[in-house]
């Protein structure tokens, strides 16, 4: 089995010396976080309401951030506090300390047990896995899968796994590839040679492009997620362009084309380079790898 390449070299530690890590820094984090909640509400009063912190407390501990920073945060005036130019470049800077504190917090509530992977992925290649995988008391993780179509970043560990179509560009992902993905015109016999095909929109994915592309003037009817396109096309009410691992895997669907080479692609597995060390993680990435790869032979 092919090994994850390490994408990662020990030189790009810029962010280590980012002042408000160092410890010479006297900004506290958790007026840091207040400020963040100052900058999200508008004002001290909201501020005050969404963090439980009283008011004036709440303003003297902005007051302390202000000086420990030496610059002015804020513009004070009969409206109340706003931020000044270097308060919203401060906020700028500490924007990922909001996402740190939801995963600490993730943490401290987790209930004792296997961990819960996040695996984000195609709505095909998340319906195979899901199908396959099988429970093991043993093992120290279980799937949990999140949304192909949320803005997730793997860098950030907004999610531990992803299964991609392309190699990642990031100099923190590592990468394994795992199988080549083909596409086909798949349905049932005897059904139209119209389409079924998700709604018109920017987000796409490239199978559903090719068939607006290409054959715009055949689309049969539509429908508002991956599954019901499925379900129609099992009902004879048109053709769908299914990845072959999916069409071939449907007992009542026939594959009325070869692979269409336009929308062809190497399958990716990715995950943090240094999350992938992590045993639940790197557990999962084993697992998956082998039922994707095993599905290719």
């Amino acid at each position: 089995m092919p090994t994850l390449c390490r994408a990662f070299s020990l030189e790009n530690t810029d962010d280590l010396h980012n002042p408000i890590f160092m410890n010479e820094s006297d900004l506290s984090l958790d007026d840091l976080a207040l400020l963040l909640l100052v900058a999200k509400g508008g004002s001290l009063t909201q501020a005050s309401k969404a963090s439980g912190v009283p008011l004036p407390t709440l303003s003297r501990r902005m007051g302390k951030l202000e000086q420990d920073s030496g610059k002015a945060l804020f513009l004070r005036g009969k409206a109340g506090y706003a931020l000044s130019t270097e308060g919203l470049a401060l906020v700028r800077e500490i924007g990922d300390l909001a996402a740190i504190q939801r995963r600490i917090a993730r943490w401290q509530s987790a209930d004792p047990g296997p961990r819960r992977v996040r695996i984000t992925a195609g709505f095909w290649t998340s319906r195979f896995l899901a199908q396959r995988l099988r429970p093991d008391p043993a093992a120290d993780w279980i799937p949990e899968f999140v949304p192909s179509n949320a803005p997730l970043d793997l860098a950030r560990r907004e999610a531990d796994i992803g299964i991609r179509n392309r190699a990642p560009d990031h100099p923190w992902l590592a990468r394994q590839r795992l199988r080549r993905i083909d596409y086909a015109v798949y349905g049932v016999a005897g059904a139209p040679d119209g389409f079924v095909t998700l709604p018109g929109t920017d987000a796409l994915p490239p199978s559903q492009r090719w068939v607006r592309e290409h054959h715009a003037d055949r689309i049969a009817t539509t429908a508002s997620d991956t599954r019901l396109c499925l379900d129609l096309a099992l009902s004879g009410f048109g053709r769908l362009v299914l990845p072959c691992f999916a069409g071939d895997a449907e007992a009542d669907l026939h594959a009325f084309s070869d692979p269409i080479p336009a929308i062809g692609h190497d399958e990716w597995l990715v995950s943090h380079q240094d999350a992938r060390h992590d045993p639940p993680i790197r557990a999962a990435l084993a697992a998956i790898a082998a039922t994707l790869q095993d599905a290719a032979v």
